[in-house]
């Protein structure tokens, strides 16, 4: 483990429409439990929300480049085994890369509530996999920690581990 910072990292929170989905779901189970029992239904209502919340914010993957290695979530690869990288600044970019483009075989870290990413190319010769297409709220930090980071890998290459 580095002692030094990342030079990336961004944990993909959601948005404030997903956590409102949570406090609606807590309020909805106070609407649904009032008539029976007002103290338990507010128990509840607090806790669906709260476990709500809890899960979203817990189950958001970690972006980061750290040591010569890309992270996406659970997935990592070293950064020199990584092509070019390019970042998607707009959400019709993003959108063209997940629809005709996407190839199938392209490991995707990908949440709904950010509108942004970036296509990483892997140059991995025993791996099918072509790229790597990320959500990122700050896609041009993101190549440019992997642009600075190709050369600062570790001396061996390993190959990519998926998640799973």
């Amino acid at each position: 483990m580095s002692t030094t910072s990342p030079a990336f990292r961004e944990r993909l929170l959601p948005g404030a429409g997903a956590l409102a989905t949570a406090v609606a779901a807590g309020l909805l189970a106070l609407v649904v439990l009032l008539p029976l029992h007002p103290p338990s239904a507010v128990v509840v209502g607090v806790a669906v929300a709260a476990a709500g919340i809890t899960w979203l914010v817990a189950g958001a993957p970690v972006l980061a480049v750290d040591d010569g290695v890309l992270h996406a979530g659970r997935a990592h690869v070293p950064v020199e085994l990584l092509g070019e990288a390019t970042p998607l600044t707009t959400r019709e970019q993003m959108r063209a890369e997940l629809g005709g483009r996407l190839d199938a075989r392209a490991h995707v870290v990908l949440r709904s509530w950010i509108p942004t990413g970036v296509r990483v190319v892997l140059r991995d010769p025993a791996d099918p996999t072509p790229y790597w297409l990320l959500s990122t709220r700050r896609p041009e930090e993101l190549a440019a920690a992997l642009h600075h980071d190709a050369g600062a890998g570790p001396g061996a290459a390993k190959a990519a581990t998926p998640a799973g």
